[in-house]
């Protein structure tokens, strides 16, 4: 299994829809807060790839929604890297409440690899420092 790195969000009202749980779509928004943590792990940041010109835009994504979360729930969104190809990256997401870790969410985005101009690139060989860090996490436990 790869690396799995986890942040921990309260969720705040503005989250919350009419019948008082969080909305559907606040969960993509945590995948990206997880998914920029994850990054952080591989020894840089998203705005250090865009300086050297790798961007990552969405292809697909879905998400599993199991129970609902409430306002002021404390929770903790994992990430893992579960797809590694020179053009391509998918991550996996789970969101649990607090303290219990109970599963509430599942998710999942894919990504290319472009560069500024959004022209596929092949990462192994445009950025393969970046190469190296994202496949050491796709093995790495943790």
């Amino acid at each position: 299994m790869s690396y799995t790195s986890e942040t921990f969000l309260t969720v705040r009202y503005a989250e919350t829809d009419m019948m008082g749980i969080v909305h559907h779509s606040r969960y993509y928004p945590w995948f990206e807060v997880a998914r920029t943590d994850f990054i952080k792990q591989a020894g840089t940041t998203y705005s250090e790839m865009e300086k050297d010109g790798v961007m990552l835009p969405l292809t697909e994504t879905g998400a599993k929604y199991h129970y609902g979360l409430k306002y002021e729930d404390e929770v903790v969104i994992t990430c893992r890297l579960v797809k590694l190809t020179v053009a391509r990256c998918e991550f996996n997401y789970e969101v649990y409440k607090l303290p219990e870790r109970n599963l509430m969410a599942e998710g999942r985005t894919q990504h290319g690899f472009v560069n500024r101009d959004f022209v596929p690139v092949n990462l192994k060989k445009y950025r393969p420092e970046l190469w190296e860090k994202l496949n050491s996490l796709l093995s790495k436990e943790g």
